[in-house]
């Protein structure tokens, strides 16, 4: 067995246990109420920065500029998300939106 094949066996093998050990533990114990608390923003602030991150371009030593075709597919996408609080309907809303605006070059 070739070096390269083991190593990528051994990424996935690591990648695998850092997502399932944390599920084993927590099911296994009981976690304070501040804990599950705190870890119910986790969700949301993840998807607040790759939100963001995805509406800004980075340019090295200057200001970030807005990414006009992801703003412009976003508003579509949050005021579904705020009618039908659904992440279903955001995620079809936002791809619908995005495939218009590049359809029609609007961007």
């Amino acid at each position: 067995m070739s070096k390269v094949l083991i190593t990528i066996l051994l990424c996935g093998l690591v990648t695998w246990l850092i997502r399932v050990v944390p599920f084993a533990l927590v099911k296994a114990t009981t976690l304070p109420k501040w804990l599950l608390q705190f870890l119910s923003f986790v969700p949301v602030a993840i998807l607040a920065a790759i939100f963001v991150e995805s509406l800004l371009v980075y340019h090295q030593g200057q200001w970030p500029s807005v990414n006009t075709e992801n703003l412009l597919a976003s508003i579509p996408a949050i005021i579904a998300g705020v009618i039908s609080k659904s992440l279903l309907v955001v995620v079809v809303v936002g791809i619908v939106a995005m495939a218009l605006i590049r359809a029609f070059g609007l961007a």
